[in-house]
């Protein structure tokens, strides 16, 4: 058997770090070509797959290889404490953007308008999955396949279309963008094929994407409270258009 760290190095170069059981767990589940997997413990691995993951676990099986704790402490920066860690092929771009520009749509789009925060990005990436979004979009500088996003999502990048966007570049769609000055949402249906856009918690919306916005709209809130974390603000949009529009399949 190759040597895992040789293995490791093969294919580290444009790979998206799995940094745990849970995402390597959902990255099977969504279809990810996963080239190597390490653990400190195989069995205690392939005994979590067989509580929380039994669809997964024949897959696991053959595909984890026991490491030193020093040798996986040498692959990842911030060791998980279930010890597990692969690498997976990033998703064609292509075939993301031919899903974020599909129409008709099912689901809508997320857009984080210049977002900042690593872990946020990778809690909506979560959210969006679980919803069954089209796809989240992200504009400025933040990589949504960052590791620490891809953390914070717990592998579900792979359950749905992550991409980074220019504004003028946006899928297609009606565009709803959350704002404290726009209208009660509570007064309006989310279609379908909605792409909503959120701004960061700081500075807001940014001016090219509120001129590029069919409608603004505010999540209902307590007078003299600031903002929600976007992560909650994205959850409640999306919940909102579960409720009035559509849902994921049960």
């Amino acid at each position: 058997m190759t040597d895992p760290l040789i293995r490791w190095r093969e294919h580290a170069a444009g790979a998206v770090l799995l940094d745990g059981f849970h995402a390597l767990k959902h990255a099977l589940r969504f279809g990810a070509e996963v080239p190597v997997a390490v653990t400190t413990d195989r069995r205690a691995a392939l005994a979590l797959a067989e509580e929380l993951a039994g669809d997964v676990r024949e897959t696991l099986d053959g595909l984890l290889i026991e490491v030193p704790e020093r040798t996986y402490a040498a692959l990842v920066a911030r060791p998980h404490p279930t010890g597990v860690a692969a690498l997976a092929v990033r998703p064609a771009r292509a075939t993301h953007l031919e899903a974020l520009a599909r129409m008709p749509r099912t689901a809508p789009v997320v857009v984080l308008d210049n977002p900042r925060n690593l872990g946020n990005a990778g809690a909506v990436i979560r959210l969006a999955a679980g919803f069954g979004a089209t796809g989240v979009v992200t504009t400025g500088t933040l990589d949504p396949w960052h590791p620490t996003v891809v953390r914070g999502g717990a592998g579900l990048h792979f359950a749905t279309a992550v991409e980074r966007l220019g504004v003028d570049e946006l899928p297609p769609g009606p565009l709803f963008a959350l704002d404290p000055e726009g209208e009660d949402i509570r007064g309006t249906e989310l279609p379908d094929d909605a792409v909503l856009a959120f701004g960061s918690e700081r500075t807001g919306l940014s001016a090219e994407v509120r001129a590029r916005a069919d409608h603004l709209l505010r999540l209902p809130m307590r007078p003299q409270v600031s903002s929600y974390n976007l992560a909650t603000s994205v959850a409640m949009t999306l919940y909102h258009w579960s409720a009035t529009a559509g849902a994921p399949a049960a």
